[in-house]
């Protein structure tokens, strides 16, 4: 079951959703705090307050009593942004990140009224690529940006 966040005390519950499904991923690219403090498996609780606090829209995916994914749209120029899509990773391989974003596709379209979601991943990941370009997403770029030791790539669903 997805349901939406709507309390600040549920923000703890997200965050540790959020930095222990990026931490796979931070370990397989060799990224630390020290090479790369901007990394999603470092975020700090205030940021995702404060995109709380901006009326990102949050989601959280209960299975059988355990919460095990999570993923959060904001908005910008009419377009939702997917962020931090996150699955544990004991709960990866059955369907729950395409049931996450089927419902963020679905919320986007038929609440926020918005035709597009963007996303921008590690170019460098192909095999989270792939499984994007596999429900639909177009790549649509790159971007390298100083401050990161890999390359963005962004990929966009017309809804």
């Amino acid at each position: 079951m997805i349901y939406k966040v709507t309390k600040n005390e549920q923000l703890n519950t997200c965050l540790d959703i959020i930095h222990k499904s990026f931490q796979t991923v931070a370990d397989d690219m060799n990224l630390t705090k020290e090479n790369c403090p901007s990394h999603t498996a470092f975020m700090p609780l205030e940021k995702l307050q404060n995109q709380f606090k901006n009326g990102n829209s949050m989601f959280l995916y209960d299975y059988n009593n355990a919460i095990v994914g999570y993923f959060s749209l904001s908005l910008n120029d009419g377009i939702a942004e997917l962020n931090n899509l996150s699955v544990l990773p004991k709960y990866r391989h059955l369907g729950i990140g395409k049931e996450l974003v089927d419902c963020a596709a679905d919320y986007s379209k038929n609440t926020l009224g918005i035709n597009k979601i963007k996303i921008g991943i590690i170019e460098e990941n192909t095999v989270l690529k792939e499984w994007y370009k596999a429900l639909g997403f177009v790549h649509t770029g790159t971007r390298k940006f100083e401050h990161l030791p890999f390359t963005v790539g962004f990929m966009e669903l017309e809804l």
